[in-house]
């Protein structure tokens, strides 16, 4: 029978819902903030379950498109996201790496164990020199996590050496014995990882005297293709990294220094271990999982506002290089190999996220999704020969303009979606003005029962772009039917210097201004 109560839950589920009013919005040219660096759509690939081995590395004798044991159909998406670098070998796993056990002949590479990730065996095919053919393959930057919890600084410093240095030295002739005389350029060097945590277990005062050490000693020798070298920095809210890093790094002397300080903060929603399910749930499960990612605006607030205090010039970056959502694992995946299905859900999380990076673009200058292939909020996943490109993929591709555009300020009410408890913003927007000179914006429809209406005030003729949504909340790409979250084509024309466009329930648009 029809209750009264559920009359109100379903009132209570539409509050902030437009009307039939269009949501008013108006992009600020006229005051142009930060560049949005290209480098915020990072990735990560850390040697974690299917991620490297099957998900980038099939080998060379492979029946599956390869190039040099790399697979032919990754490369070729990864290709199209523009991707500006890639994070390895983690992650916990790069606490536990020695570099020296990925090189030289693979037949007398060394298998060891990979504890952290299921105890698997790790047949160390995937090293330096694979890696840095699939960064290159794909157009991006290398970004290498060296070991500081169970290594040596000489053993980082040594690995640097290796890979960039272009004198004749030991390491150097190493290196072209084993295929590559010239130096690789390595634009971003991690100096540990998680030391709070697997990375060691660390103090901040145990972490910092670490620090000086790796960033004194681990040189980058290719003076062609400069390094930055970002720090361990703060779990979610906790500051004493923070702080004890940034004070650190204020008090340095001309021996070492830093340009990065990363930040680590997962969509978890439910407490840990993660509980949320990947697919089959409703708008009470979404609803928590989005409030739980929006909470990164509040740790941005607060660790930019410590660094700021030591770097009011913004010198130094925060590197939020680990994001995503980390839900129950898919059953019957292997326990710790962390395999979760997309859904648009996890979409809509991309985006939000993206949008609150790009607002603090002056000092958020480096992001790494994790992970890349069939890993936490993974951009493909793989099954064989067979690939599907994520709901999430399609939002990074959707964002390319926005990758070294300049931001622009987005005036919007952002109205209220509410599910019992929770109540998030119905709508988020962010514009900026591309490399290529066009504006674009990005729309987010939050709510995901109703859909919303947007007046854009313009002097443009119209809007061109894409527009991603799904038949259902929880609707996902399987290999069976891989465009069931697909972009489709949005389109609107000005009447009267107004742009009316409709987005769907839970969906994630972008489009270009033409004038």
């Amino acid at each position: 029978m029809f209750s009264v109560r559920a009359l109100l839950i379903g009132l209570t589920a539409c509050v902030g819902v437009a009307q039939g009013e269009p949501v008013a919005v108006k992009i600020d040219a006229d005051k142009p903030g930060a560049k949005i660096d290209r480098h915020l759509f990072g990735q990560f690939a850390e040697h974690l379950g299917r991620g490297v081995y099957e998900g980038v590395w099939v080998g060379p004798d492979s029946p599956i498109p390869n190039t040099r044991g790399i697979r032919n159909d990754v490369v070729a998406a990864l290709k199209e996201l523009r991707v500006p670098n890639v994070r390895w070998p983690g992650g916990c796993f790069a606490d536990e790496y020695h570099w020296r056990n990925g090189i030289g002949p693979q037949a007398e590479r060394p298998a060891t164990l990979n504890p952290n990730w299921g105890g698997v065996i790790e047949p160390n095919t995937f090293g330096t020199h694979e890696f840095m053919d699939f960064v290159q393959q794909i157009g991006a930057e290398a970004y290498i996590s060296v070991n500081v919890g169970s290594g040596t600084p000489h053993e980082a410093a040594d690995w640097f050496e290796y890979m960039t240095t272009d004198q004749p030295t030991t390491l150097a002739k190493q290196r072209a014995a084993n295929g590559h005389p010239e130096p690789y350029g390595i634009s971003f060097m991690g100096i540990g990882n998680e030391s709070w945590g697997c990375g060691g277990s660390m103090t901040p005062e145990q972490y910092v005297s670490q620090l000086r050490i790796y960033a004194r000693y681990t040189r980058n020798y290719n003076a062609k293709h400069p390094t930055l070298k970002i720090a361990v920095g703060p779990d979610t809210a906790d500051t004493g990294y923070t702080e004890a890093v940034m004070k650190a790094w204020k008090e340095r002397n001309w021996s070492w220094d830093i340009d990065g300080l990363s930040l680590h903060y997962y969509t978890v929603g439910g407490g840990w271990p993660p509980k949320f399910d990947a697919t089959g749930f409703g708008p009470k499960e979404y609803a928590a999982l989005v409030k739980h990612t929006l909470r990164m605006n509040e740790l941005l607030n607060t660790h930019v506002a410590i660094m700021d205090r030591y770097d009011p010039e913004k010198k130094i970056a925060l590197v939020v290089d680990e994001w995503g959502s980390w839900l129950a694992p898919t059953p019957g995946s292997k326990e710790g190999f962390l395999e979760q299905q997309n859904s648009i859900r996890d979409a809509v999380i991309a985006a939000l996220n993206i949008n609150m990076f790009a607002r603090k673009a002056d000092r958020v200058r480096i992001a790494n999704i994790a992970q890349m292939v069939n890993v936490l909020q993974a951009m493909i996943l793989t099954e064989r020969d067979k690939l599907v490109l994520t709901p999430t993929y399609h939002v990074f591709h959707m964002y390319v303009p926005f990758q070294d555009a300049t931001f622009l300020p987005v005036t919007f009410d952002a109205g209220s979606y509410v599910n019992g408890d929770i109540t998030l913003p119905q709508l988020d927007a962010i514009a900026a003005k591309g490399k290529d000179g066009k504006t674009w914006l990005a729309l987010t429809n939050v709510d995901p029962s109703a859909p919303a209406q947007v007046e854009l005030t313009s002097r443009a003729k119209r809007a061109v772009g894409r527009v991603l949504s799904a038949p259902k909340v929880d609707s996902v790409n399987t290999f069976d039917a891989p465009n069931a979250v697909a972009p489709k084509s949005l389109e609107a024309k000005a009447r009267a210097g107004k742009i009316n466009l409709k987005l769907p329930p839970h969906s994630v648009a972008v489009v270009a201004l033409e004038e």
